[in-house]
């Protein structure tokens, strides 16, 4: 992206101390590809720095529009996070929407950058080579998660590469708000630094395609019994007879298998996989079998949590309330820069 102010001052740019935010969409029930690229990191991260985690259900209103199904989704989120082992203790977990201070920074930052910038979006272009008519809320969706990292003076956030874009958006509204409104040895935004996760898989899904919910091709992280056994029965699969050896290479099975089993039983499958004998029907068996033993632990918690749904609120209420303490102060500094007079 062109940036047109120069790099903020070096303590800004790489804080010693960073501060961890990112945040997931509430637009439906939460499946593999969303539990290795992104959920298993989050959980990995939060005990190790400052950090946010943020359910975004304003950026789920560019798709969902429904307010029973927002409501839902929004909770379930909430009751997966808690269930696969986020501490709450640790680090704030909280709705996007309990955080106001969040939509006053977009709209400072819709002053600062050009439409231009946003119609690189690649969801943008995405829908619009598509011959779809995106609304809105897409278009400017990276202002939105821009002040969703600024807000809490996020400095490093986990992302795919697919997410490296808004990133920079984001570290270029930074710039330009410190660029204009601060003296040059007092910036008050950090720019932002991805972290990379280099090691996050491209999850199949049933039908080959990368793992989405706009496919209707998922395998959710809490699906069990003849649920689960239908969709993993499901997988496609090549035609080759049972008693002909098969390539795990080029199989969507074995492709999901890989996520779960450790190096020796993904070379035991392997080999029976090259030796023949071995059908489809039998390594989608152990793939049931390998996502129900891995979420064991963590689908007895959910089921616990969903008889406790006070405690989830207040959970989230607690993470909203640490969240502001971080947001307000921020926002008083940003209001008395650009001139924003308070009454008040």
């Amino acid at each position: 992206m062109e940036a047109t102010d120069s790099a903020s001052p070096p303590d800004t740019e790489h804080p010693a101390d960073p501060v961890v935010v990112s945040g997931i969409q509430p637009s439906g029930r939460l499946h593999l590809g969303n539990y290795f690229g992104a959920l298993r990191q989050h959980i990995d991260l939060h005990q190790q720095h400052d950090a946010y985690y943020f359910i975004v259900n304003y950026h789920a209103m560019t798709t969902v529009q429904d307010a029973e199904r927002l409501r839902e989704h929004t909770f379930n989120v909430a009751l997966d996070y808690l269930a696969l082992g986020f501490d709450p203790d640790e680090a704030a977990l909280f709705v996007q929407s309990d955080v106001p201070e969040v939509t006053e920074l977009m709209w400072i930052f819709f002053n600062l950058l050009p439409t231009s910038a946003l119609e690189k979006g690649v969801a943008y272009k995405d829908k619009v080579e598509a011959g779809l008519t995106p609304n809105a809320g897409l278009f400017n969706y990276p202002v939105l998660q821009a002040a969703d990292i600024l807000a809490y003076g996020g400095s490093l956030v986990p992302v795919g590469a697919d997410q490296k874009q808004n990133l920079e958006i984001a570290r270029d509204l930074a710039r330009r708000f410190n660029n204009r409104f601060c003296p040059e040895d007092e910036p008050l935004l950090p720019v932002p630094e991805p972290q990379i996760l280099d090691d996050v898989a491209v999850v199949p899904g049933t039908d080959g395609r990368k793992m989405s919910k706009s496919y209707d091709n998922t395998i959710g992280i809490f699906d069990e019994g003849d649920a689960l056994e239908e969709k993993v029965m499901n997988i496609v699969t090549d035609s080759t007879p049972l008693d002909a050896p098969k390539d795990p290479a080029s199989c969507n099975v074995f492709a999901l298998i890989t996520l779960f089993a450790d190096a020796e039983t993904q070379q035991e499958i392997a080999d029976k996989y090259r030796a023949g004998g071995y059908g489809y029907g039998h390594a989608k068996q152990a793939l049931q079998e390998l996502i129900e033993e891995h979420f064991a632990e963590a689908r007895a918690r959910r089921k616990d949590l969903e008889q406790r749904p006070d405690y989830v609120r207040d959970v989230l209420r607690q993470g909203a309330k640490e969240a502001r303490a971080q947001a307000e102060p921020l926002l008083e500094k940003v209001r008395d820069r650009v001139g924003l007079v308070r009454t008040h």
